[in-house]
């Protein structure tokens, strides 16, 4: 159950069982991140911290605790999560691919666009035989970086390709957050019809599925680019419903 809420087709799930495993409460941190809660996946990866210091587990709870925080637009802060993330990984590959890729998005988000791109050249080697979610992510950030590179055409490739590795992977939290990274891929492009029609549709996704920090980032996009199902004051609605569920779940989400 806890896993099909992570990874499957059921994100919204809310409340999870107790985790009867270190894994598990890996697990449910993600199910919690996904959905903003973030004060509950704090403590799950707090404790999962204290009784695993080395180790996949160790490195994946480090780069879960980075992924909320840049989530929450910490990148600075994400980066020192992150770093640990790799020197506990002790040559895991699956964990060592996850903290590579977080510090390719922490490098990003404050501009270090070679860095990123050096972080992402490393990861590539490591993914044969890894966990599907592994080539998702790496698309995300390829696109993100093509993005702030300004290369829509590039950001474009590498956000249809992150659609069609969740689709093969079966999570729907993969798929809408695929769907994100797409509509914001092609808004870079200058497709803003095509844009605000993938945006529509993942804010729909994104509700039903109750995933609310991409609820917001949806609404964020479609506020500045406009939305074809949806009037302005519905679109800043959702975006301001979205940011204060997040307040009160423990987070505080930065406007972009």
């Amino acid at each position: 159950m806890i896993a099909n809420a992570a990874f499957g087709d059921n994100p919204g799930r809310w409340p999870l069982p107790t985790a009867q495993s270190a894994e598990e409460l890996w697990l449910r941190a993600v199910v919690a991140g996904g959905q903003g809660r973030y004060a509950s996946g704090y403590a799950d990866l707090a404790y999962l911290r204290r009784v695993h210091r080395a180790g996949r587990l160790a490195s994946l709870a480090n780069s879960t605790q980075a992924s909320f925080l840049r989530q929450l637009g910490r990148h600075d802060e994400a980066r020192g999560w992150d770093g640990r993330a790799l020197a506990t990984a002790v040559g895991d590959a699956e964990s060592t691919a996850d903290a590579l890729i977080g510090l390719a998005a922490d490098a990003l988000g404050v501009g270090r666009f070679a860095a990123s791109s050096a972080a992402l050249g490393r990861v590539r080697g490591l993914l044969d035989g890894g966990p599907p979610r592994l080539a998702v992510r790496l698309a995300w950030v390829s696109a993100e970086l093509a993005m702030a590179t300004g290369d829509g055409g590039t950001a474009m490739d590498h956000a249809e390709r992150a659609v069609e590795c969740a689709d093969a992977f079966g999570s729907a939290r993969h798929r809408v957050k695929s769907q994100v990274v797409l509509a914001a891929a092609l808004c870079c492009d200058g497709r803003l019809d095509r844009s605000r029609a993938v945006a529509d549709a993942a804010l729909d996704a994104a509700q039903q599925h109750g995933l609310v920090p991409l609820s917001w980032a949806l609404a964020c996009l479609l506020g500045e680019i406009g939305s074809g199902n949806h009037s302005t004051a519905k679109v800043v609605g959702i975006r301001d419903v979205s940011a204060d569920t997040v307040r009160r779940r423990g987070g505080m989400l930065q406007d972009r």
